[in-house]
């Protein structure tokens, strides 16, 4: 089961102790049917072949729900009945040595109570992080205590997420509000608990107050901006807002633009740019970046510079080059330090065939082409690259290429002469998606969805190539809201 932050909502961490008039089995499912998202097996007295037998058995439902199983402590027993990952205190086995012998798709979590051991178990390999205790807890009375000051910072110190755990209940759960935590895990609050099932659910909601206090996800385009609004900055906030998240910016250049082409361009300086990013990072964290038009080299080292400081993640990058109109918005060695700082540190990129051609150096005419130019540009720069069909080659189809492999999303080619802005479209909803907790692959369906549905609503302004309706009904498309 791959690992998404997601699954930490509600961290369901077993304790034998409460075990009555039900079985822990039983336990675990009512915890399933209330909401946990995760559940963590926690023995200290069965010896190693009834632990296994437990675990087997415990998997199974928790499978069934589609919810991860995690087990305390134990590599052995976590490695033999098939969990999806194993929870390792200060004292236990360094997180670097299991992550050797265990691989890259299984999760691993770590203890941690300062930002010292926070970034030592990141740099190690570990998924997730378990930080307190918060509060005084009835299942480890020694328990060195956290304050809500110190869980924030060490939540705030590093890439991965993390869960706020010791002593947490429905009564206390507010004081820790504005953590920076991703999940809160409980252990009596639930299987201590009367009616497991329906304390669960209630938790789960407080808890989802609680974790998304900011109300909603939050994105950030770094990109240019376009008087007209069809494309750029104003394309991105359009777009992240129908897709439920929170849109904020930084400009890099201002342009003089409208449906018939760009008239002029001018561009923000690379302190007033840095400025720009750090005042976002510094208030509300972005849980995804998309980059757009960034024309020149000085402006592309500051935002490869503050994203590195700033450890962001889901990192959208549409190396744009050319205007729909033809006018070139980068300049040429601009592009060489586009290739070295920015791609790398792209979770995706989205070039157009003309612009994967750039990248890649050859020539595209088939999806043979596509497929070899993204494996190019993938293999060269470690991110992963979705290669827009929509240049007269294979239709409206797109090809995901990631970790060696490939996918392709194919789409209704939509006869709307109005395109102008497109690719800032595409790319800003993917981003959004991305923030959401959705993977790469169903982040790239619902942006496709989305951009069809702008095309295909028929909005006509202007008298060039004109913009999209990113305000079309969502729900025609997705059957749903777009915030899950």
């Amino acid at each position: 089961m791959k690992f998404n932050k997601e699954m930490l909502l509600l961290y369901a961490v077993t304790d034998r102790a409460w075990v009555g008039r039900q079985t822990l089995y039983e336990q675990i499912e009512d915890a399933l049917k209330g909401g946990a998202t995760i559940v963590q097996l926690r023995e200290k007295n069965l010896d190693e072949q009834a632990f296994i037998e437990e675990a087997i058995k415990i998997k199974e439902l928790c499978h069934r729900y589609q919810v991860p199983l995690i087990i305390n402590d134990n590599i052995e027993v976590a490695l033999k009945c098939g969990a999806d990952g194993v929870h390792l205190g200060i004292e236990d086995v360094p997180v670097a040595m299991v992550r050797e012998r265990v691989g890259k798709d299984f999760i691993i979590g770590a203890t941690a109570k300062t930002v010292e051991q926070a970034k030592n178990a990141e740099a190690a390999g570990a998924d997730y992080l378990g930080v307190g205790a918060v509060f005084p807890s009835p299942t480890k009375k020694n328990a060195i205590r956290i304050t809500k000051e110190q869980l924030k910072e060490i939540c705030e110190s590093v890439a991965i997420p993390a869960v706020a755990i010791g002593g947490i209940s429905l009564e206390n759960m507010q004081e820790i509000k504005g953590g920076g935590m991703d999940g809160i895990a409980l252990v009596s609050a639930i299987f201590a608990a009367e009616d497991i099932q329906q304390v669960t659910t209630k938790l789960k909601v407080e808890a989802l107050r609680i974790v998304k206090s900011k109300s909603m996800r939050t994105a950030l385009t770094i990109a240019g901006s376009d008087s007209s609004g069809g494309a750029g900055i104003q394309a991105d906030i359009k777009t992240m807002t129908m897709n439920g998240v929170y849109a904020m910016s930084a400009i890099t250049a201002l342009t003089a633009q409208n449906t018939t082409g760009v008239i002029g361009i001018m561009e923000s300086t690379s302190e007033f740019l840095a400025q720009q990013i750090d005042a976002v990072f510094k208030d509300i964290c972005p849980d995804a970046v998309k980059i757009g038009m960034v024309s020149s080299v000085g402006l592309i080292k500051v935002i490869a510079d503050r994203l590195k400081a700033y450890k962001a993640d889901n990192i959208v990058v549409d190396p744009v080059m050319v205007s729909t109109s033809g006018a070139r918005l980068i300049d040429e060695d601009a592009i060489e330090t586009l290739k070295t700082e920015l791609l790398p540190i792209a979770t995706v990129i989205t070039p157009n065939i003309p612009e994967a051609e750039v990248l890649a150096q050859m020539k595209i005419h088939s999806k043979e082409d596509m497929l070899a130019a993204a494996k190019k540009i993938s293999d060269s720069y470690g991110c992963a690259v979705l290669c827009k069909g929509g240049h007269s080659i294979n239709d409206a189809n797109d090809l995901l290429y990631a970790e060696n492999s490939h996918q392709w999303f194919e789409g209704k080619r939509i006869h709307n002469p109005n395109t102008h802005g497109t690719g800032c479209t595409l790319s800003s909803a993917i981003a959004s998606n991305l923030a959401k907790g959705y993977e790469l692959a169903e982040a790239v369906q619902r942006a496709k969805e989305y951009i069809s549905g702008a095309l295909a609503d028929m909005l006509d302004l202007g008298q060039g190539s004109g913009p999209m309706n990113h305000a079309f009904d969502l729900n025609s498309y997705f059957g749903d809201s777009a915030e899950e």
